[in-house]
This record gives C-alpha cells, structure tokens and sequence, in this order.
C-alpha cells in the first residue's frame, strides 16, 4: 500500500478520525490496566475504515510495538519484570512468537472480510465474557493464592496461542496472554508486565511480515500509535493505583455488546 497517497487516513471525516483517536486511547489503557484493549483497536479499524482483513491486522500490530515498548519500561520501573520468575514467563512467550506469528498471518490471508468480521464478533464476545467472569470471580472468591511459577511446557502452548492470535487480528499480547496468565494463578501484575515484553517481539515479527505483503497503512498506523501509547501510561497509572475491577466490567460490556455488530457488518 503506498505510503500517503491511498492510505484510508485521508478518505474519513472528522467524526471518523476523532472515533479512532478516542478507540486507541481507551485501548491504549486497556492494555496496561486490565490486559484486553488492544482489540478495541482492531474493532476500530475493521469497523471505521474500509481496509481490508489483512491491512487491519496490519495496521493495528504496527501499533503494539510502541504500546509494548512504553509498557515493558513501566513495569521495569515498578519493579515486577525484575522478578525471576517473571522474566522466565516473558522469555519464553516472546521465543514461542516465532512459530506463532507467521502461523496467524497464513489464517489471515486465506479468510474473507465476512469471515474476519464473523471471527473477531466470536473474539470479542469470548474475551469479554472471560474478562466479566475474571473481576466476578475475583469479588466473589478474592485474589487465589498464585503459582510462582508457570510449568515451562504450559507458557510454552500458551505462548504459542497468544502469538497466533494476535497477527490473526493484528492484536498485543496483553490482548490474550493476561485472560489467560491469570486463569493459570500467575499474579495480574506479573501476566501484565511478561505480556509487554511478548508484545514488542511478537508485534515486531507480525510487522515485519505484513509490510513484505504490503499490508499495513503506515499513516493510519502513525494517527493511532501515539493516544494509544498515551492510553498505556494512564492505564499502567491505573493498574498500580486504582481497582481495575469497574473498568474490567466496563471494558467486558463493550466488547460483548460490539459483538454482534462485527459479526454483521462483514457481511
């Protein structure tokens, strides 16, 4: 896709642009607070523009690596990414992205612009019902005594999961990886700050694969990079100072509810 000339960018509106902008920031805190926002990007994209499944892929993982760069220094700063255990868990998600980024990027080119709308509606409801039974259960059971460490073979298939699901929709890691970190007893901070660092390695890797296809809007890419890294530090804010459990509900009901409409409009 050439660099300015037929970007989708330049083909919206005011209204159109200042949704996106506003997506990404509220996608950009998903990231860091409670792990699911990053899709909120992709939704926007799909739902906004009329690129097609792999330029919103594209498009979206571009933007991870900015996201997942400024999230990996926070949590360097706050100290979880120095825990053993920890870097262990982000090693090891950030080596299984090899295999699992190209495996998501062949699923994407060989699918519709219904079957990735069909697709990402199924996504997002499955995330946001997982998020709602998350803060649930967290209410009604309190925080469970966690694992100190994952068992190697299990991160392994987990990382593998994660990376294949994210180039599929053009998703971080914190996307998918904390949903499921946490369902495995890792600590919330802890899932939070590994998924980062796979983020910029498996977002790198998926970037990388969708410019050789001419796949990504670089200009679209730029407009959203910087309220979604601006959306990252208020949510790490968030995550470290604030109960995150109204904006896992809030965040869960979105997601449900945009779900038939994605399913529809790719029809």
């Amino acid at each position: 896709m050439p660099l300015l000339a037929h970007s989708a960018l330049f083909m919206l509106g005011p209204t159109a642009l200042l949704k996106l902008l506003l997506i990404a920031l509220v996608g950009g805190i998903g990231i860091t607070a409670v792990g699911p926002g990053g899709v909120l990007m992709t939704i926007g994209l799909f739902a906004v523009t009329n690129l097609s499944p792999s330029a919103v892929a594209g498009t979206a993982i571009v933007t991870h690596i900015g996201t997942g760069l400024v999230g990996t220094a926070a949590y360097l700063r706050s100290g979880e990414l120095r825990h053993r255990a920890t870097r262990r868990l982000a090693l090891i998600l950030s080596a299984t992205a090899l295999a699992g980024i190209p495996a998501g990027m062949a699923i994407n080119a060989h699918i519709t612009k219904q079957g990735f709308g069909f697709l990402l509606g199924a996504f997002a409801a499955a995330i946001g019902t997982l998020v709602w039974h998350r803060q649930r259960a967290s209410r009604t059971h309190g925080a469970a005594a966690p694992h100190p460490d994952l068992w190697a073979p299990l991160a392994v298939l987990v990382g593998l999961a994660v990376a294949t699901i994210s180039s599929l929709f053009g998703l971080g890691g914190p996307m998918v990886c904390v949903p499921l970190l946490i369902a495995l007893k890792v600590p919330v901070l802890s899932a939070l700050a590994a998924a980062q660092a796979q983020s910029v390695v498996g977002s790198g890797i998926g970037t990388i694969g969708y410019a050789l296809g001419g796949a990504i809007d670089w200009p679209m890419s730029a407009f959203i990079a910087a309220p979604q890294m601006i959306g990252v530090v208020l949510g790490w804010k968030i995550a470290r100072r604030v109960p995150a459990r109204a904006l896992g509900y809030a965040l869960s009901g979105i997601l449900i509810a945009l779900a038939p409409y994605l399913a529809l409009r790719g029809g």
